[in-house]
């Protein structure tokens, strides 16, 4: 397939199925594999990262969450690019770059080191994501294909999410924690090689010149507040948690206030005066949100508290994946059959009321009950997830597909990167927490508060009968805090279910195929 602008000029056969669509739609998932699989492995190889660069409790949650930060005020940015100079051309430059910046993260030396690649890869990784939606938006003019094929899209989002432990836990037995990054090599060559034959060219022919006060402000704006939120999670209210949100809100309020004033804004803001628009990006924000600061601590918890070698625990995990793939093929066609809000609000509330069973697990739970919770997990985000991403894209005319893509990609994130913030430092405000057994000196005491993986590397160095004492305490307190963010999860997931049922009142898929 040529290269060549998806502007069709009439409805026939050839423009609305084109040629080669399905082939073009694997190329995409490549990039949308390369990003999920990278997004999970960092959970597995965390212990191995902590035992290795030994950074602080601080600095192992900036590891963890400052991809998501850049990303988020970034993506909106990006996907206007993509909708300017092209969308293939933007996809496959990030995915290069993606690839480059990998390297740099699996030979980090320091924790200064790890937390910068991490950063540039969240810059790489803004150019993905959107771009790969925004092009099923332009490939697909069937509203009924294109549901099928976000399905296929959010499922390799989700088998990645799945590859990325198990693939991730066998390069951690063999190898070093490095090697988790360089499975993203081959990926993107392919994606790459076979991206230049297969992708059509798409974009929007009266986009406008691309803002960069526009870019700058909404940087500003979402990673101050999003910083914001981290600090006055982790520290408390202080002065750098509110010069940090001011900053943050004053730069979003400029960011908003320029697009209402631009001719050709970088993100057209009367799209959120569409009510399923705006529930369906409110639902992706919090259901991740609720998600992703749980799933962050969960692989320690296999690992460290259960004792598991890290490829069982990648497989351990696979429940999720699999009912998020099994319903997310067959979300479109069920959310026409019955209503999107049902299928999305169900879907939340069934993720809601997993992860309240999962305040109910312990040190020594067997897992049935944690692989029965995953599951139900899978299935109902594995519903929300596809039905809210076709509500997002049916809702816009396909030259504004990177921005809604982007829109719907920053909620994601935006609530990744505050789902680790806030329920990561409930997670370890409880574990810093726990009363240190007698007899352990304050050197091994202090490593042991900073982390799980402190603790178990401090045990190693005492007495058998002192270590197993401190590794118990800490094990203990890593449990407590798991249980309670899990409630707090639960709470807003159901939370989140009751608003998209008001939310999403009377929305409903496209039927009809579109004329391009």
């Amino acid at each position: 397939m040529t290269s060549s602008t998806v502007q069709p000029t009439s409805g026939t056969a050839e423009t609305l199925y084109r040629p080669g669509r399905w082939l073009a739609l694997a190329v995409l998932v490549l990039a949308v594999l390369l990003v999920a699989v990278d997004a999970t492995v960092l959970g597995l190889a965390t212990p191995f990262l902590s035992e290795d660069l030994k950074p602080s409790g601080t600095q192992l949650l900036w590891i963890g969450d400052v991809y998501s930060f850049v990303i988020a005020g970034l993506l909106v940015s990006m996907g206007s690019l993509g909708d300017r100079i092209g969308r293939k051309k933007l996809l496959l430059s990030g995915a290069v770059a993606f690839g480059a910046v990998s390297v740099l993260n699996a030979y980090a030396t320091t924790p200064e080191m790890m937390i910068l690649a991490r950063a540039l890869l969240g810059v790489a990784g803004a150019t993905l994501m959107p771009s790969t939606l925004a092009l099923i938006r332009n490939i697909f003019h069937d509203p009924k294909e294109r549901s099928l094929a976000i399905g296929i899209w959010g499922a390799m989002a989700s088998a990645g999410a799945a590859v990325g432990p198990v693939v991730g836990g066998f390069l951690l037995e063999h190898f070093w924690w490095g090697s988790v990054f360089l499975i993203n090599l081959p990926v993107m060559a392919v994606l790459v090689l076979v991206g230049i034959k297969l992708l059509p060219e798409s974009k929007n022919p009266v986009a406008g010149p691309w803002d960069l006060i526009s870019v700058a402000l909404s940087l500003i704006g979402m990673v101050g507040v999003v910083y914001a939120v981290k600090e006055a999670a982790t520290h408390g209210l202080g002065w750098e948690a509110g010069a940090a949100a001011l900053i943050g809100g004053a730069g979003l309020y400029g960011f908003v206030r320029r697009q209402l004033t631009l001719p050709a804004p970088l993100l057209d803001m009367r799209l959120f005066r569409h009510r399923g628009f705006s529930g369906a990006v409110l639902a992706d924000l919090l259901t991740i949100l609720g998600l992703s600061g749980l799933v962050f601590f969960l692989s320690q918890f296999l690992q460290l508290v259960q004792g598991r070698p890290p490829f069982e625990a990648g497989l351990a995990e696979l429940p999720a994946a699999i009912g998020a793939v099994a319903t997310g093929l067959v979300a479109g066609t069920v959310a026409r059959r019955f209503s999107v809000r049902s299928v999305v609000a169900g879907g939340l509330a069934a993720v809601g009321v997993a992860l309240a069973v999962l305040t109910l697990i312990g040190q020594s739970t067997a897992y049935p009950l944690l692989g029965a919770a995953l599951l139900v997990v899978g299935i109902g985000a594995g519903f929300s997830f596809t039905v809210t991403a076709d509500v997002i894209l049916s809702s816009v005319p396909k030259e504004q597909a990177g921005a809604a893509s982007a829109v719907s990609e920053t909620a994601y994130e935006l609530g990744a990167a505050l789902g680790i913030a806030l329920l990561g430092s409930v997670v370890t405000g409880v574990y810093r927490d726990f009363v240190t057994p007698a007899g352990v000196p304050s050197d091994a005491a202090s490593a042991a508060h900073e982390s799980l993986g402190g603790a178990v590397e401090a045990a190693a160095a005492l007495p058998q009968q002192q270590g197993a004492a401190l590794v118990g305490a800490a094990q203990e307190a890593f449990v407590d805090g798991l249980r309670l963010a899990s409630g707090v999860g639960a709470v807003v997931l159901l939370g989140t279910a009751a608003a998209a049922w008001f939310l999403l009142r009377g929305q409903r898929l496209a039927d009809g195929i579109e004329h391009p």
